[in-house]
């Protein structure tokens, strides 16, 4: 198994173009870490908590999944192969009653782990080894969507989008089929939200993309035909007759009403 090398930790000078608000938001935010390699845990740990974040560690998916059911944090970062339970098994369970935005850390190297990954609900992949900063920048963009998708109601926010009957707020990230909640990750809500906007016209699985995804995040068609599928089966858990996502096969999605 390649061996993970993560980098140490040292001081350094912030930025002097990096805002007040940035560093009040990181303050507020709590990251979870699980994974079982102890020496990981200590090297993120001290990393994050010196970038301001509130880090709480565990080193199984067993311990860990009553501590992030119970007590949410903002984020959490799930190694993939763990005595007990997995991060697979621990996401699967989330899932069932979080939308808790949550990035997979892996040494592994199969495809087929991150289209599973992404069918059960994860927000982004990053591969062992990889440094520090990296691992960091794309905290910052899980946490931008998420948060972007569940903004505080200001003067000049969108307004929710209806269409028949389902309703979209991205202002608290809430989602609605003929008054029914469904519950979304940030990516899903992001996708449905791109779709719904323009009813009747085609998006790509490009445009999708960027809809979703931040330009520092790599995904492919797959991962959002993943995403499609399980927004139709959160639907029809709420209705059996749910078809308003149309596949048209070679060219992308649509929304109809």
């Amino acid at each position: 198994m390649t061996r993970a090398v993560f980098e140490p930790v040292t001081a350094r000078a912030e930025p002097q173009h990096a805002s007040r608000l940035m560093e009040k938001d990181k303050a507020m935010t709590t990251l979870a870490l699980v994974d079982d390699d102890e020496n990981i845990v200590a090297s993120l740990k001290m990393f994050f908590e010196a970038e301001g974040y509130q880090v709480r560690a565990y080193h199984d998916g067993e311990s860990a999944l009553p501590a992030l059911t119970d007590s949410p944090p903002d984020i959490a970062i799930l190694d993939i192969k763990m005595p007990k339970m997995d991060g697979m098994e621990l996401l699967r369970r989330l899932r069932q009653t979080s939308e808790l935005p949550v990035i997979f850390l892996t040494s592994k190297d199969e495809e087929i782990d991150e289209v599973i990954g992404f069918n059960i609900g994860a927000d982004d992949f990053v591969r062992k080894p990889c440094s520090n900063r990296l691992l960091a920048e794309r905290v910052k963009a899980v946490l931008r969507r998420a948060r972007g998708a569940s903004a505080v109601p200001e003067e000049g926010d969108v307004k929710a989008i209806v269409r028949g009957k389902l309703v979209l707020d991205p202002n608290r990230h809430a989602c609605t089929w003929d008054g029914k909640p469904v519950r979304l990750t940030v990516t899903e809500f992001l996708i449905l939200q791109a779709l719904a906007a323009r009813p009747g016209y085609v998006k790509s699985r490009d445009q999708l993309m960027d809809a979703a995804y931040d330009d520092q995040i790599y995904v492919d068609d797959r991962t959002i035909d993943s995403h499609i599928k399980r927004l139709r089966k959160k639907f029809r858990e709420v209705t059996d007759e749910f078809d308003a996502i149309e596949t048209l096969y070679g060219v992308g999605y649509r929304y109809t009403e």
